[in-house]
């Protein structure tokens, strides 16, 4: 696999390079609620800027269907971008002068961009590739996606894997190639079919399973307690009872939340207590695990010597059920294990909850490809630069 060392070192000074970024940020409106991908993409923009290159950036925010949609636009991401490069970032459509950044505008405004049809993802990268020279993919959020500014455009322009994604897949391969033991993950999020591959993969390689967020209350449920309105996958009771089973038979810990914030409505502020897992009252929903499973948490956490956490432990975006999520935050940060934090709404959590981000050994930028990477599954993006 060629790398972004490799293009600067071939010489980058006037040719056209399109990077494949991941710029898929929250937005309010048209303020980005939290800048973590962009300030990921970063180093390598400013590394091939630095060699005065002509750099063409392209990017996707949110699931425009297959058209344009002004409240999709990159225009915001421009603006930080560029402040975060210290020179103006434009929206347009062909790269610009020696050491200047132009970003398309969302990718997937084209329907070509996700396309199941192969001539048709094809024709767009056809496209695509006619603007550049070369092709640098740092975008690890979408390498597990096969789509035209992914995969199609690579196998068409000269190409290496940017610093991000080569950072990204090095950490992943310390999380199955030879790892420090205990190894524990933490899961969390709503549903449990979103991460039915990757427990399935773990248990057959991790020591100890802690689950929170929604998905604990189908395990719970599995086990004949009473979840009362909470988040429930009535059609995953089967699966997670056989996930016990083989967790059992394979030695491996699986540990629930021994108690829960069981609130009367989902809100903000509503009234809620604390009550045992086992005996939720029917007219209350789980919106975080309680203090006595944080504790659990902590300890569960405390000798592990490598940890991978995906998915918050309750509803963090209200700060009345945000402190099961901060708990094992922040027993990451106090433990010495190699820690590695997946993406997605885990990240958020991190920096919305104000925590330091270097109190962790790494904060992925791509919750669903590093899933998909801990699953055994191949990563479209990432085979396609090993030739």
């Amino acid at each position: 696999m060629k790398t972004l060392s490799d293009l600067i070192a071939e010489g980058v000074s006037g040719r056209r390079v399109l990077v494949r970024a991941d710029l898929n940020v929250p937005l309010d409106g048209d303020k980005i609620t939290d800048d973590g991908r962009v300030r990921a993409s970063v180093p390598t923009l400013r590394a091939l800027v630095d060699g005065g290159a002509r750099v063409l950036v392209a990017a996707h925010l949110g699931r425009p269907k297959g058209e344009p949609d002004p409240k999709f636009s990159l225009a915001p991401v421009a603006v930080r971008l560029g402040e975060l490069l210290g020179r103006t970032v434009e929206l347009g459509t062909e790269a610009g002068a020696d050491g200047t950044v132009t970003l398309l505008e969302n990718i997937r405004f084209d329907p070509r961009e996700t396309s199941k049809v192969d001539a048709e993802r094809e024709a767009f990268a056809d496209e695509l590739a006619a603007k550049a020279d070369a092709f640098v993919s740092d975008g690890f959020g979408v390498v597990h996606r096969k789509q035209a500014s992914v995969y199609d455009v690579a196998k068409k322009l000269p190409h290496y894997a940017g610093n991000l994604v080569l950072a990204e897949v090095e950490v992943l391969r310390k999380l199955t190639d030879d790892l420090a033991r205990p190894y524990v993950v933490v899961l969390g999020g709503a549903k449990v079919s979103d991460k039915l591959g990757v427990i399935a993969n773990l248990l057959t390689k991790v020591d100890r399973l802690l689950i929170g967020g929604g998905m604990a209350y189908t395990f719970l449920k599995a086990q004949g307690h009473e979840v009362g309105r909470s988040l429930l996958q009535e059609d995953q009771l089967e699966t997670v009872t056989g996930f016990l089973k083989d967790a059992e038979a394979r030695g491996v810990e699986i540990v629930l939340p021994v108690d829960v914030l069981a609130a009367v409505d989902f809100a903000a502020d509503a009234e809620h207590e604390v009550v045992p897992a086992d005996a939720i009252p029917a007219d209350r929903q789980g919106l975080d695990i309680g203090p006595r499973s944080r504790e659990l948490f902590a300890a569960k956490l405390a000798d592990a010597r490598t940890v991978f956490w995906n998915g918050p432990m309750g509803v963090f975006e209200f700060e009345a059920f945000a402190g099961g999520t901060r708990a094992v935050a922040e027993a990451l940060v106090a433990g010495d294990a190699f820690s590695v934090v997946g993406g997605g709404d885990s990240a958020a959590a991190v920096r919305a909850l104000g925590l330091p981000e270097d109190g962790f050994s790494h904060i992925s930028t791509g919750g669903g490809a590093s899933l998909e990477f801990l699953e055994g599954k191949e990563l479209p993006g990432v085979s396609v630069l090993e030739d």
